[in-house]
């Protein structure tokens, strides 16, 4: 399930991004995508190629990792972001929900150390 609303468009700075054609309120799920759980022994093959950049930790104990389909690895990444991920183990998806009110055309961002306002740098902001 993709809210009909969003689209992906290019961002002024990184690549491409989700965007939104109308106003979203906050905590609406605005998608549910499946993915696809590899092993660790997978996820060291992809940390080798550019899907590095696009895959998910998954698992209860994080030893695993998942590509996910939709529009999830496109949304970009924001400390503060104004999404949430949820993975459901259990039904091997990941839905995005809004954590306050979103405008017509703002880009979506999700923050990629799971919390919604966790400032612990990531692989790309560590030098």
């Amino acid at each position: 399930m993709i809210d009909p609303s969003l689209y992906i468009d290019e961002t002024n700075e990184k690549g491409r991004g989700v965007f939104t054609k109308k106003p979203i309120p906050a905590n609406t799920v605005v998608e549910i995508s499946p993915v696809i759980v590899m092993s660790a022994d997978e996820r060291k093959l992809l940390d080798q190629t550019l899907l590095h950049d696009y895959i998910f930790e998954w698992g209860p104990n994080s030893d695993q990792c998942c590509m996910a389909l939709g529009y999830i690895s496109i949304y970009n990444h924001a400390y503060q972001s104004n999404c949430e991920y949820e993975m459901d183990f259990g039904n091997a998806s990941v839905r995005i929900r809004t954590v306050r009110m979103i405008e017509a055309g703002e880009e979506l961002f999700i923050n990629y150390n799971g919390d919604w306002n966790n400032s612990k740098k990531i692989w790309f902001d560590v030098k």
